[in-house]
């Protein structure tokens, strides 16, 4: 079953446009786009005016390209173009950050805007994600990740970085109150919704969100206090509650994540000969024939 779902607020031209440049990736790269999702502030639930169409893809390449001892490139990247950026991992790099701890691959699957994709595969694969990410791992990326931003806010006042920082935030305070789970929403609306907050973070939440929504150029000013020292109390609760996890056992996880790579790359290119029922597969891709 396929996967389309584009909000009524995007330019129906712009979507077309990364429509377009998804089936060239393929057809120059030789590449299957198995799932293309919106993954900036449109996907984030806090867009502006002139936010940017950011398109990321997860591919499969072509057989030859796992075949070969000359590895390629694992990233496609596109030239930005007005609005448009759209890049993209192959599935074999998205599984290695996966189960290193790297939450991109988590959002990705999470996104609520798909330009397109597979429904087993984004299911299967959200799954996987579950199975093997480290709760810790995750969780202090998004710790990394924040950090950076509530620095570059202090440092510059921009009022956009405000939300940058406070959507890490609020998927550190998400996987706290779900203690069971690995894979938080991206979409900050969700994460409000399914967090206990006080009101009053909720209100000034609500009402940023409404001014950056209308606003090209937010400004530089201080950040409204209930969100300020939330982002605060966040920041410094995760790094006793996600601690550092030591190494850890990975077998598992290489073995899971290597079954799924294995099933959707035969799946998007089989073998071109497939051999007689019976009889073992040919070394040097010969046809076997029953005598």
């Amino acid at each position: 079953m396929s996967l389309r779902a584009i909000p009524d607020s995007m330019d129906p031209t712009v979507v077309g446009s990364i429509d377009a440049e998804l089936h060239r990736v393929e057809r120059e790269n030789r590449v299957t786009v198995r799932l293309a999702i919106e993954s900036g502030s449109r996907a984030w639930g806090f867009p502006s005016p002139d936010s940017d169409y950011d398109c990321r893809f997860v591919y499969v390449a072509n057989l030859d390209n796992y075949l070969s001892p000359w590895r390629t490139r694992d990233v496609i990247e596109t030239p930005l173009v007005g609005l448009l950026d759209v890049n993209g991992w192959d599935l074999a790099k998205a599984l290695r950050l996966l189960v290193k701890g790297n939450a991109v691959l988590i959002e990705w699957l999470m996104s609520p805007i798909v330009y397109r994709g597979d429904t087993r595969f984004r299911d299967e694969l959200r799954a996987l994600a579950t199975e093997v990410a480290d709760r810790n791992q995750v969780a202090r990326h998004y710790l990394h990740l924040g950090s950076r931003q509530w620095s570059l806010f202090d440092k510059h006042r921009s009022l956009k970085k405000v939300f940058y920082s406070l959507r890490p935030a609020m998927a550190l305070r998400w996987l706290r109150e779900h203690p069971d789970a690995a894979v938080a929403p991206m979409h900050l609306p969700t994460l409000l919704e399914q967090c206990d907050l006080p009101a009053d973070l909720v209100a000034t939440v609500a009402e940023l969100t409404e001014l950056k929504s209308r606003t090209r150029e937010m400004g530089t000013g201080a950040a409204p206090a209930p969100i300020a020292d939330f982002i605060a109390a966040e920041f410094a609760r995760a790094t006793a509650v996600f601690p550092k996890t030591p190494d850890r056992d990975l077998a598992r996880a290489h073995a899971a994540t290597a079954d799924f790579f294995r099933k959707e790359v035969r799946a998007v290119a089989p073998p071109e000969v497939a051999p007689v029922h019976g009889l073992p597969p040919s070394p040097h891709g010969t046809v076997y024939e029953r005598s």
